[in-house]
């Protein structure tokens, strides 16, 4: 199995990623995802450029989140679920049977539709769960990762004097920062968002936008959103899906 000390370029190493190794973070191939026998996504390919942001864009059911979530293993969890080709990120197919879930959702994080933090958390504890989760339990060493990620979900200054309040008591925008700051601080390389905005006021929905466009000089971002002018403003590509297909 394919762990953090040996996650390398090996059997699996696709021939075709290969090529564009220094433009592409990741790369999908010939993506199917049915459930129950019934495709929701169809033989659909996409490559992301690294530190970058990708936008699928479409109607609702149309296959748009189904197919972001085949890009951490999130099917892997769901009954009768099946998902066929490749997902490769740096050259790895994530699908391999070699391939470690646990460690390659350290590298690919996730920010859902609706603001998630853990309700009996405070905005500390928020932060590092997944750190502690990970064996990391020296105090400066949270404390930094803390003040660097809330500062890179612009959510610092709003919070740094109130960090062991309960998270559940900000504000819906500043929920949703905070769940970028609980991806980002397990340093992950690709940054999944699904629809991150589309339960925020438009204020909130400013600063998501603004931090999307501030992350991507660190981060390969790739989210859906059901809003064509907000993907103009924050992608720097777009993939439209309708009805399971990738149409452009």
């Amino acid at each position: 199995m394919i762990t953090s000390e040996t996650y390398s370029k090996s059997q699996i190493y696709s021939d075709s990623f290969e090529n564009d190794s220094e433009k592409y973070k990741m790369i999908a191939e010939n993506v199917t995802i049915s459930y129950g026998g019934v495709p929701a996504v169809k033989d659909v390919s996409m490559k992301f450029k690294e530190k970058s942001v990708t936008a699928l864009i479409g109607p609702s059911g149309c296959g748009k989140t189904t197919f972001l979530r085949c890009l951490n293993r999130m099917h892997d969890m769901t009954k009768n679920a099946k998902v066929e080709g490749k997902v490769m990120i740096d050259g790895i197919d994530l699908y391999s049977k070699e391939i470690d879930p646990i460690y390659h959702r350290r590298k690919v994080g996730m920010v859902f539709q609706k603001p998630n933090p853990f309700p009996t958390m405070s905005i500390f504890d928020n932060v590092t769960a997944g750190l502690r989760l990970n064996g990391v339990r020296d105090k400066r060493i949270l404390n930094e990762i803390v003040e660097d990620t809330l500062k890179m979900a612009y959510l610092w200054d709003e919070v740094k004097n109130d960090l062991k309040k309960p998270a559940v008591e900000l504000s819906g925008g500043q929920q949703q920062r905070l769940c970028i700051a609980r991806a980002l601080a397990i340093q992950p390389e690709v940054l999944l968002m699904d629809e991150p905005a589309s339960a925020l006021d438009p204020i909130a929905t400013q600063k998501i936008e603004e931090t999307i466009i501030e992350l991507k000089k660190e981060f390969t971002i790739i989210i859906v959103t059901h809003n064509m002018q907000q993907a103009v403003r924050v992608s720097d590509y777009t993939g439209f899906m309708y009805l399971g297909d990738l149409i452009e």
